[in-house]
This record gives C-alpha cells, structure tokens and sequence, in this order.
C-alpha cells in the first residue's frame, strides 16, 4: 500500500514535526527533518501494510533523522558567540570591545569592515569579492566608521 505524498504531509506534518522538534529543540532543524523524511518516503519504492504502517514508519524514520542532526559535528561543537569571544586573544580590553561592537553592526557594514580591517583586504578587492562597486565599498565603510564611533563614543565616555 502507497499513498500519495501529499495526503500524508497534510496528516502528518504536524506530529512529525513536533516529535522532531523534540529532539533537535530547533525549529529549522526539525523543519528540515520533516522534509527529509517526506523525500525519503517518496524516493523509497517500499510498500505498507496499512496507513497505521506508513505512520509508524514516518514517525521512525524522522525520529532517526531528528537524533542524526544532533549528532552531527556542527551540533556538537558550537557554543554561544560570548564564549568564543573570550577565546579570542585581544591583547587589551578595548581590542575585545572593539571586536564586539564590529559584530553588532549591520551585516552589510560588519562584512566590509571586516575584511578591511581585520583580514587587510583593499577597497578595490572587497568590491571584487562582494561584488559592489568601488564606491559603493566606500560608502559601507564610511557609514560603518561612523556607527562604530557612535557606538564606542558612549563607552569612552563612561571610562572618564
């Protein structure tokens, strides 16, 4: 016995989705697993006794794929941003703040900042990496310069 797909994925997304998100306690995670398991229902040529058969089945197969991404090495070894940032060697407490504060900034200045000043790239080769125009490289910098004092101007404050 084979259903159609579709059928399945409106009866059973939710609960497959729930029992996944159990074990990975992340919602894009158990998403993923989700569709992984309808594709493998999909792909296989197996046949089933009944529909309790292919739920039990579904419900298995997503619960092995939910306990797999756990187990992968991006899983295992990740650790919130704040503890990687202790690991940094910053020889001295306004480098780290520094640091910090390149990371709060919005992600199209951060990149361009970053790689300027940290990974020594000219304008010139950031645009050919990012695919911005010279200027437009430019720009990001300035305004990222100026988000940067702004930022850092209230902490040099509070030091005096």
């Amino acid at each position: 016995m084979r259903l159609p797909i579709q059928e399945l994925m409106k009866r059973y997304w939710n609960s497959l989705f729930v029992a996944a998100f159990q074990i990975c306690k992340n919602r894009e995670d158990a998403e993923d697993v989700v569709q992984d398991t309808f594709l493998q229902y999909h792909t296989s040529k197996k046949e089933y006794e009944s529909e309790e058969h292919i739920r039990a089945w579904l419900l298995r197969v997503a619960i092995n794929k939910a306990k797999n991404v756990n187990l992968t090495f991006w899983r295992r070894n990740k650790q919130p941003l704040e503890d990687y940032i202790e690991t940094l060697p910053f020889e001295t407490k306004e480098d780290s703040n520094l640091f910090e504060a390149v990371l709060a900034l919005p992600e199209k200045y951060r990149v361009v900042i970053h790689l300027f000043y940290y990974e020594d790239y000219s304008v010139q080769e950031i645009a050919e990496v990012l695919k911005l125009s010279e200027s437009n490289v430019k720009i990001r910098l300035s305004r990222g310069r100026k988000m940067l004092k702004e930022a850092l101007k209230e902490e040099w404050e509070d030091d005096e």
